[in-house]
């Protein structure tokens, strides 16, 4: 048996669901419980490799056995659930590789996002780009202070930051790829329970700057060691393999 890898950092549970995206008020039944399945993995609460049973599901999520297999054979073309044909469903497994794959996929589609909406921005992206940073930065200062309850929020805070930034590129395709890998990177990150403290809020600041000064130059080399950041240490908890 693997020994206890003990952390500097101890998250407490999460009571609340955190979720990325605002939620729609007319949607139905069936994609309330797609977008709750597809947090839950995404923030860890339903971890690597867990049995998908459908018995179990339907319980928990109030929905028909029906629906459910079409929001995990959805979730399977995301590759965030693999279907083990009669053998019934699963959620993805981590590796070093593939969390290295994503982060790369990231920096590509980001660093060209960043140069299209620096490039096109005006004084309403501004707006929207100071004051999502203005959320990142709330968070992460509770979290310096050692309050760590709000560790789903801090990572959603994230995510909306990092999409401010590219919302101006002119493009939905790239903002929906872009968002697509920026989920299963958060996942990664969710799974290590990663904070890193002052070095990334001095990075997000510098993002901040570099948006303002529309220097997307420098706003790509901040974001490049920003990921790689990210990445190693999230492989530095030993918590992925």
């Amino acid at each position: 048996m693997a020994p206890k890898i003990k952390r500097k950092i101890k998250f407490p549970p999460v009571a609340a669901s955190a979720e990325i995206e605002p939620r729609n008020p007319s949607e139905t039944a069936g994609e309330k419980a797609y977008r709750k399945i597809r947090s839950d993995i995404l923030f860890g609460r339903l971890p690597p490799q867990h049995k998908l049973r459908l018995d179990q599901l339907k319980i928990a999520y109030a929905t028909s056995v029906s629906t459910l297999r079409e929001i995990l054979n959805r979730l399977s073309s995301e590759q965030l659930v693999l279907a083990e044909g009669q053998r019934g469903f699963e959620v993805a497994p981590v590796s070093i590789e593939n969390l290295r794959e994503i982060a790369e996929l990231r920096e590509l589609l980001e660093c060209h996002a960043l140069e299209q909406s620096f490039a096109s921005a005006d004084v309403e992206w501004e707006g929207r780009v100071v004051a999502a940073h203005h959320k990142l930065a709330q968070m992460e200062a509770r979290m310096k202070r050692g309050d760590y309850a709000g560790t789903e929020q801090w990572k959603m805070y994230d995510w909306q930051f990092h999409q401010a930034l590219i919302s101006a590129c002119g493009s939905a395709t790239l903002m929906e790829t872009h968002a697509a890998a920026c989920d299963k990177y958060l996942r990664y990150q969710m799974i290590a329970l990663s904070y890193r403290g002052d070095i990334a809020e001095r990075e997000h600041r510098q993002l901040l700057e570099c948006a303002l000064n529309r220097d997307a130059k420098t706003a790509c080399e901040v974001l490049v060691k920003h990921i790689a950041g990210g990445v190693e240490h999230a492989l530095a908890t030993k918590t992925i393999r």
